[in-house]
């Protein structure tokens, strides 16, 4: 009898829903405080995770959702440099 293999799931910070990790995309920031899009989900620090669209990134800005998870303010440019790496 073969083992069922579980599929690990992240919690989306714009929509809110479960998904397979590997249909979402990592914001990491780094233990010396960079944010940076990681999107091999590998990269070493605290790590958000959301959806490859821009209504669920806007949605999460929108309601402090990066802010209540990396718990810290972040500054507007950080959201600008993500938004840039995401969808250019």
């Amino acid at each position: 009898m073969a083992a069922v293999k579980k599929i690990p799931a992240r919690l989306c910070l714009g929509c809110q829903e479960q998904k397979p990790k590997k249909e979402l995309v990592r914001i990491v920031r780094s233990p010396e405080g960079e944010f940076s899009v990681d999107m091999t989900g590998k990269k070493s620090g605290r790590g958000a995770y959301i959806c490859n669209s821009k209504e669920c990134f806007e949605k999460a800005v929108r309601e402090h959702r990066f802010e209540r998870s990396f718990k810290g303010a972040i500054d507007k440019a950080v959201y600008d440099q993500l938004r840039d790496q995401l969808f250019s």
